[in-house]
């Protein structure tokens, strides 16, 4: 029990590790643009080698899994993590070398997400592995709540953006010391046994893959760009107002999470998914259509609670339509989700080329309800009940 409670937080500190790498993108992308004496919209194709660094993280985990140990893997992207500060500190504002160690942070962020999901989805059965994982998945947006303060901080004291890495780095340090002194050999041989038979992808399998993509890619869209936008559109606004509305955004994300841990246990959450996406796409609507500070930020409140549990929810439903989670098909939801990151951090380059956040807000917006209308035609297909005590 307690190498389970170990395993568990493992999960949640990868989850706040990623989380707090992803969030930090739209918060310092203004402040090193202006470091490297680049534009924003150039600077936000050298982040997207942060996404791509999860997509291909995640890509050759599904693979090596077998091979190389969870805690091997662990080990190896903290010696990464060490090799990427190092190269920042040593850094002399060359941008492709920055975008280096983005892509490495990156990498080791992938490997994160697929650890973390991989541990709860197989640990943890039918609605306990539902709850775990949207427990798991709020560490994400509690590093979104914290972060913004402690770059804000950062920025206005003028201290060197290297400083918000090492800190991240430090998160890993923590994961690092937790698995030396966690044991996987069990857990390794019992999802060595589970793996064995392939399954074929079935038209649930992919409604679920472009859902992930499409809600992603939505999502990062809009959160990316609030700080830019609020700066743009709305009038006597500085940096700590900026911040302060995306830290809202994920201090409500996280409450939602932890309600619908709980609504999860009592309700189908397939049914839930397809509320939250439409109430969520409809929120965005009125988000882009406001310009008073104040009704913004409880507008975006409500946005945070309410699409808080869409893409765990997501992964829950994709471990389910198995007997038992087949990690194959949990990995390419989470592919294709980072997929659609990857995707939207380099249409956002072209767009903002134009110098106009609110049509890559509103293209956002219609992402938004394209996973409303999947998700309706899921309905038909899901086998998540047929699968799970669920009902």
């Amino acid at each position: 029990m307690l190498n389970i409670k170990k395993l568990t937080l493992i999960s949640f500190l990868m989850y706040y590790f990623t989380g707090s790498l992803t969030v930090t993108t739209g918060n310092i992308i203004d402040s090193i643009s202006k470091y490297f004496n680049v534009s924003i919209s150039n600077m936000s194709f050298h982040f997207s080698f942060l996404s791509l660094g999860i997509l291909i993280a995640m890509i050759v985990n599904n693979y090596i899994r077998k091979i190389i140990i969870i805690k091997n893997q662990i080990i190896f992207s903290f010696y990464l993590i060490i090799i990427s500060i190092i190269i920042l500190i040593i850094n002399n504002h060359n941008i492709n070398i920055f975008s280096f160690c983005v892509f490495l942070f990156g990498f080791v962020g992938g490997i994160s997400l697929s650890i973390g999901t991989f541990l709860i989805t197989n640990i943890y059965d039918n609605k306990k592995r539902s709850f775990f994982m949207l427990i798991t998945d709020s560490f994400f947006s509690i590093a979104g709540i914290i972060f913004p303060f402690i770059i804000s901080f950062f920025v206005v004291k003028k201290i060197n953006f290297i400083w918000i890495y090492s800190i991240i780095s430090f998160i890993y340090l923590i994961i690092f010391y937790l698995t030396l002194i966690t044991n996987f050999n069990e857990f390794n041989k019992l999802n060595k046994k589970k793996n064995k038979k392939k399954k074929r992808f079935k038209i649930e399998n992919i409604l679920l893959f472009l859902s992930s993509l499409f809600y992603i890619s939505a999502q990062c869209m809009f959160v990316s760009w609030i700080p830019i936008y609020i700066k743009k559109y709305i009038n006597n606004i500085n940096y700590f107002y900026e911040n302060k509305t995306i830290s809202i955004f994920w201090f409500f994300y996280m409450l939602g999470m932890w309600f619908f841990s709980y609504i999860s246990k009592k309700f189908d959450i397939q049914k839930i998914l397809i509320f939250l996406t439409f109430i969520s796409s409809i929120l965005v609507f009125i988000f882009l259509q406001c310009k008073n500070i104040n009704l913004l930020n409880f507008i975006i409140s409500l946005i945070g609670f309410f699409s808080s549990s869409i893409y765990t929810i997501i992964i829950t439903l994709s471990s389910m339509q198995t007997k038992k989670p087949y990690t194959k098909f949990i990995n390419l939801t989470l592919i294709f989700g980072t997929t659609g990151s990857f995707i939207t951090l380099n249409i956002s380059y072209f767009l903002l080329s134009s110098n106009n956040t609110f049509i890559v807000l509103c293209i956002s917006n219609i992402l938004y309800f394209i996973v409303f209308i999947i998700n309706i035609i899921l309905l038909f297909f899901t086998k998540h009940n047929k699968f799970n005590n669920y009902k």
